[in-house]
């Protein structure tokens, strides 16, 4: 069963050790830069996914100053986890999370490579509407989902 817990002093660098597979790095920031990127980064979360007591993947989510919608700015699953249904019940619980928020938006914004099909199935799957490739989010395809 997935469930979230904050990253926090106690699982911070279990979770900077959770890395994507090798053909994926390139479509990530790292945990650890995301961690830090959290420290500046005002009404997000930064969430380690949990099955029972595993740490399996990261989540980095919150109210973007910039548009006023809600992002999914980093969302992994690790390599060695992979494949065994843990994005799709994490991305749906997240999905919840900010959908039961009092201060949630009409949408969920998030962005992906362009070269990474499997997580554009994933986020097709979950709902998710591409909407463009947005010249400030480095080149990424950006989508949305309606809350």
């Amino acid at each position: 069963m997935i469930r979230l817990q904050p990253v926090d002093k106690d699982n911070w660098t279990e979770c900077i050790k959770l890395k994507a597979k090798p053909e994926q790095e390139g479509f990530i920031a790292s945990n650890l830069y995301s961690i830090a990127q959290y420290q500046f980064l005002e009404h997000f979360e930064a969430m380690a996914i949990y099955d029972d007591q595993t740490m399996v993947g990261f989540a980095l989510y919150g109210l973007d100053a910039d548009d006023g919608n809600y992002w999914i700015y980093r969302f992994m699953i690790d390599g060695n986890f992979q494949g065994k249904g843990y994005g799709k019940e994490a991305l749906r619980y997240i999905v919840e999370e900010i959908r039961n928020k009092r201060d949630r938006t009409d949408v969920l914004m998030l962005s992906f490579d362009l070269k990474n099909e499997r997580a554009r199935q994933l986020y097709i799957k979950a709902g998710f509407e591409e909407i463009g490739v947005m010249p400030w989010s480095g080149g990424e395809s950006v989508a949305k989902l309606g809350l």
